[in-house]
C-alpha cells in the first residue's frame, strides 16, 4: 500500500458569509486536524467549489437563515450544511434541520464538539444536541401542527409499526430484529416515510410524526 492510502481523505470546509475574524477563529479551532481544510466563502461562491465536502453556515442578526439556506442548496443540493449560532432557540433549529441543514453546533460548544459534529455530517448522519430534541418535543407535543403544516398523508401497517419504532429512537437494525426484516427493508421503509411527509432526515420525521399525533403516545 502507498503512504499516502493510509492518511485521512480530506474534508473540505467552506465558512460561508464570514467575517474574517470568525474565519481566522476556526482555523484556530481545527488547527490540530491534519484533514480538515478550510475556506472562507461567499454564498455566490458556493457553486464554483465543487471540492466543498461541507459548510459552516453562522446564523447572524440580519440575516434570514432559511434564505441563505435555500440560495446554498439551489446552487448544491447535495452540500452538508452545518449551521452555527449563539441563543437560536429549539424551533429554529428544528426548522433548520427539517429545511436540510445535516446539524447545528452552538458556538460556545467546545473545539471537540465541533470536530466531532462535522466528522458524523461528513458520514452522512445528523448532528444535534440532545437536549434541543428533548426540549422540542417537549414542548411540540401538546400543539400538533404548530410546526409542520397538516397534510394529509396515508401509511401502511408496516410504515406505521417502523414510524413508531423510529420516534421511540430504536436504530435501523433494532426495527429490522423487533419486525423480522432486513436491515435495508427498514431503510427503504424509511426513505419513502420521508418522502411521504416531506423531510429530509430521520429527526424531521420523527418530530412531524409528534406533532402531527401519527404515533400513539407511549
Amino acid at each position: 500500500m502507498k503512504a499516502a492510502m493510509a492518511k485521512k481523505p480530506l474534508i473540505r470546509l467552506a465558512v460561508v458569509e464570514s467575517d474574517p475574524l470568525r474565519f481566522v477563529g476556526f482555523r484556530a479551532l481545527f488547527d490540530s486536524e491534519s484533514d480538515f481544510e478550510l475556506v472562507s466563502a461567499t454564498l455566490t461562491d458556493i457553486s464554483a467549489l465543487q471540492g466543498i465536502d461541507l459548510v459552516l453556515l453562522g446564523s447572524r442578526a440580519g440575516q434570514n437563515l432559511f434564505d441563505v439556506m435555500a440560495s446554498l442548496k439551489a446552487a448544491r443540493p447535495d452540500l452538508r450544511i452545518i449551521v452555527t449560532g449563539s441563543g437560536i432557540d429549539e424551533e429554529t433549529i428544528l426548522k433548520a434541520i427539517a429545511s436540510g441543514a445535516k446539524g447545528y453546533v452552538d458556538e460556545a460548544a467546545t473545539p471537540a464538539e465541533f470536530v466531532q459534529a462535522i466528522r458524523i455530517v461528513n458520514q452522512g448522519s445528523v448532528w444535534a444536541p440532545r437536549r434541543v430534541l428533548s426540549m422540542f418535543i417537549e414542548r411540540v407535543s401538546s400543539s400538533p401542527g404548530r410546526i409542520f403544516p397538516a397534510g394529509r398523508v396515508t401509511f401502511t401497517d408496516r410504515e406505521k409499526e417502523v414510524l413508531e419504532m423510529l420516534v421511540a429512537g430504536r436504530s435501523n437494525k433494532e426495527i429490522g430484529a423487533a419486525l423480522g426484516i432486513e436491515e435495508r427493508t427498514v431503510k427503504a421503509h424509511v426513505a419513502k416515510l420521508m418522502r411521504k411527509v416531506g423531510v429530509q432526515n430521520r429527526i424531521a420525521l420523527s418530530v412531524h410524526a409528534i406533532t402531527h399525533s401519527l404515533v400513539t403516545a407511549k
